[in-house]
């Protein structure tokens, strides 16, 4: 029989097509599902049919409640070899097999630098004055010889901070487990946490959404960068304290802020973020490129393909 296998979250209508999904015609049926339901039921009732579920990075959650629900899915692949939003001891329980895929590793730190040199230029206001007829209505400000700030160097702030030290910048860098010999050897100085925030012009976020790093970006925080420093964000919205950063925005102690992740995911319509003018937002597009696209969907087949083959790969389990 063959097996009823969704694709879910794909919001702009694209998975159908960046990938040849034949190579699973041997095994069942490919469903893709576009819109994006505005309720649990209404979720439910739209995937207890599947026995294999494909899920796009965090955007759907499934917690024990929906795992729950669905009692006839056997298998949940997810892009990344990371997912905040997938309960894996509830599915270990239900007998429900995780896999995931590599990631591409260019998409996230090209974002960061992207949102860095937009906001630095004021490229967004200049670019709809000119569309309005317009003309030069202000002065951006120069990367070379400020400080970039690094919190979380992994290998996106990493590669964030290589960017940096191109354009002539002094990279500084903090994290709980980062030592001055790790920094040291990326090239970058490391700091406390709160001379990084106190001497970055520019300070970047690049840490893993975990207990110890959510709220992290507080108020007191906040309160040690310059009011001339840029706040940039494309790692997770909950690391920062999102009222903090609107007070701090709203009443000018941070010139400014670039942001591609939020606390809540799609950003609602009222959201001060939306609206705030010191506020440059994106819809979470770090990882939505044609390459990583791709990779995240053809590891998919493979990865349904070796479970069906009865040896699964890249299996996801719950840390101890």
């Amino acid at each position: 029989m063959a097996v009823q296998i969704a694709v879910i979250d794909d919001w702009q209508d694209v998975a159908r097509d960046v990938v040849d999904w034949s190579p699973l015609d041997a095994v069942g049926h490919v469903t893709f599902v576009h819109d994006y339901p505005a309720d649990r039921d209404t979720l439910v009732e739209r995937l207890q049919c599947f026995e294999v579920i494909c899920v796009m990075r965090e955007r759907t959650t499934f917690d024990e409640d929906l795992l729950q629900r669905l009692p006839r899915l056997k298998l949940l692949l997810t892009g990344g070899m990371r997912n905040a939003a997938l309960d894996l001891e509830a599915a270990a329980r239900l007998g429900i097999q995780v896999c995931g895929t590599q990631s591409y590793k260019h998409a996230a730190p090209e974002l960061t630098w992207t949102l860095i040199m937009a906001l630095t230029r004021n490229l967004v206001q200049e670019a709809n004055a000119l569309r309005a007829g317009l003309w030069q209505q202000g002065l951006g400000g120069d990367l070379h010889g400020k400080t970039l700030g690094i919190l979380g160097l992994g290998s996106i702030g990493t590669r964030v901070a290589q960017f940096g030290q191109v354009f002539g910048m002094r990279v500084i860098a903090w994290s709980q487990n980062l030592t001055a010999e790790r920094a040291a050897e990326a090239g970058v100085t490391y700091v406390s946490k709160q001379a990084l925030f106190e001497q970055a012009d520019i300070l970047s976020v690049h840490l893993v959404l975990g207990e110890r790093s959510r709220g992290l970006v507080d108020a007191q925080a906040l309160g040690w960068m310059k009011p001339s420093a840029l706040l940039v964000n494309t790692a997770r919205g909950p690391i920062v304290d999102e009222a903090a950063l609107i007070d701090a925005l709203r009443h000018k102690r941070l010139a400014g802020a670039a942001l591609d992740v939020f606390a809540q995911e799609p950003l609602p319509a009222d959201h001060p973020f939306r609206t705030l003018d010191n506020v440059l937002a994106t819809p979470h597009v770090g990882y939505v490129t044609q390459q990583n696209y791709q990779l995240f969907y053809s590891l998919m087949i493979e990865d349904l393909l070796a479970w069906a083959a009865g040896q699964p790969i890249r299996l996801l389990t719950a840390t101890p």
